[in-house]
């Protein structure tokens, strides 16, 4: 009998620990993670896609990614305008949380700090490349305009677009259009080169996860109506609804094109796709459904959006979700299915949606949801909302089901349910901190206030 070496049991142990830990490694390599694709419409209405009711104006590939994934019925944003849903989505928090209420375009002798993305907050972006990914922005970026607050400083290793928006954004003389930090050449149309800029970024990413952010300039206005789309829409009225279309239609065929590349590439099974609105549509042309209010209120019109999630072989198609969820969800998600650990540290206001996109929690993602623009404030929990959707009003009381158009305010037939509401905003908001600059077209008189207001302060970004 040969004897055994006494340091056998010892390398018999460390080859069975190597061997179990190339297992889990290969099995953890193996588990596919997914690109991050999340296409953003600017002020588009409620109602003006066809999953959700639009007859007029055809949106075959939005309708498609419902097909094919999650719609929900109660979704929301957490700003009722640009910039601060956007600061939402980057964070996974309510913007509240760090003063963000009002839009990041000019400056003021009494704001604190630049009027940008607070420094302090870690940006989506950010969390995915800590994961490996290679993260691109193309198109509106809206958080900030001085240096130190660039998109390519806050995550983003390609960003090809612009920082604010201001009036006439896809005029030739608009704000300028970069590529990282320098300024180039404005394009003939904004959405065509957004358009094939993030097809160019699908095509140079096959070795790794990545995350595509697609803001888009539609179908904010004014109206560009660009050919061959405006065409397609010769009988549509009234003439500004017939731009509209237009410019909907074309983001519609952007993302029709994005889906097919990744298609073409292989990628699609392979990649988390969202979509939504980042506010309710600003009145005129736009259509809000049967929501009151607009872009600039917290009123339902102004918040409550289109929202739709797409993950195929991984969310079962098709299904309707009736939970009412916000886009801070899309963090906590995007990065639990890259497979990271979500810590509480990062103070998330967000839910991870995968179990309920899956089909595996009836649970609702949130028990209640907030809201505050500067004077304006809201709270839903369950069926029931409390707004006060003007400086000078009273909080008003509605059930959302019974009542979508926020038409019948029972506060004072219910003043214990209105009580309760109110106490869980007053809580929520103790731990906010005050807005860091203001913005009056927030007392609550949406587009109307808008007319009477100054002009907005121009603000030129840094180079």
């Amino acid at each position: 009998m040969v004897p055994m070496n006494r340091r056998s049991p010892f390398r018999l142990l460390a080859w069975l620990s190597a061997a179990l830990w190339f297992a889990g490694f290969t099995a953890q390599a193996a588990e596919p993670r997914p690109n991050i694709v999340i296409f953003v419409a600017d002020d588009m209405g409620f109602q003006d896609c066809g999953v959700y009711g639009c007859k007029d104006i055809p949106t075959p590939n939005i309708d498609s990614l419902a097909k094919h994934g999650v719609r929900f019925t109660h979704a929301y944003t957490s700003g009722c305008v640009c910039s601060p849903t956007r600061a939402g989505l980057m964070t996974g928090r309510y913007q509240q949380r760090f003063g963000f209420d009002a839009n990041a375009e000019g400056q003021a002798a009494g704001d604190k700090g630049p009027r940008a993305l607070d420094l302090q907050q870690v940006t989506l972006a950010q969390r995915l490349k800590a994961l490996g990914y290679t993260t691109a922005l193309i198109g509106k970026w809206h958080l900030g305009a001085s240096p130190g607050y660039l998109p390519t400083q806050r995550g983003f290793d390609e960003f090809y677009g612009y920082l604010p928006f201001g009036i006439g954004a896809m005029a030739p003389d608009g704000p300028p259009i970069y590529r990282g930090t320098n300024v180039v050449a404005t394009p003939k149309n904004h959405m065509e080169q957004f358009c094939t800029e993030a097809l160019a970024f699908i095509d140079r990413q096959q070795k790794q996860p990545f995350l595509l952010y697609l803001p888009f300039s539609a179908v904010h206005g004014p109206m560009v109506g660009p050919e061959p789309w405006l065409s397609k829409f010769s009988a549509l009225t009234p003439p500004p609804r017939r731009k509209y279309a237009a410019d909907l239609a074309q983001m519609d065929d952007v993302i029709g094109r994005v889906m097919a590349r990744l298609r073409a590439r292989g990628l699609e099974g392979d990649s988390l796709v969202f979509f939504f609105s980042d506010n309710g549509g600003s009145g005129g042309p736009t259509r809000n459904g049967p929501l009151r209010g607009t872009k600039w209120t917290l009123w339902d019109g102004g918040i409550h959006v289109p929202f739709i999630a797409q993950w195929q072989g991984r969310i079962p198609a098709g299904r309707i979700v009736d939970h009412p969820v916000i886009q801070v969800d899309v963090l906590p998600t995007a990065i639990a299915a890259a497979g990271g650990q979500i810590k509480p540290e990062w103070k998330l206001d967000g839910a991870n949606l995968l179990p309920c996109l899956e089909g595996k929690s009836a649970a609702p993602p949130h028990d209640a949801l907030y809201w505050r623009f500067g004077v304006q404030y809201a709270v839903r929990q369950g069926d029931w909302k409390l707004v006060k959707p003007h400086i000078n009003s009273e909080p008003k009381l509605f059930n959302l089901i019974q009542d979508p158009g926020e038409q019948a305010d029972l506060a004072s037939k219910s003043p214990d349910h209105a009580r309760k509401l109110q106490a869980l905003w007053d809580a929520w908001n103790a731990n906010n901190e005050p807005p860091r600059w203001v913005d009056k077209r927030w007392n609550g008189d949406g587009p109307a206030a808008k007319k009477a207001a100054p002009a907005r302060l121009k603000t030129q970004p840094s180079k």
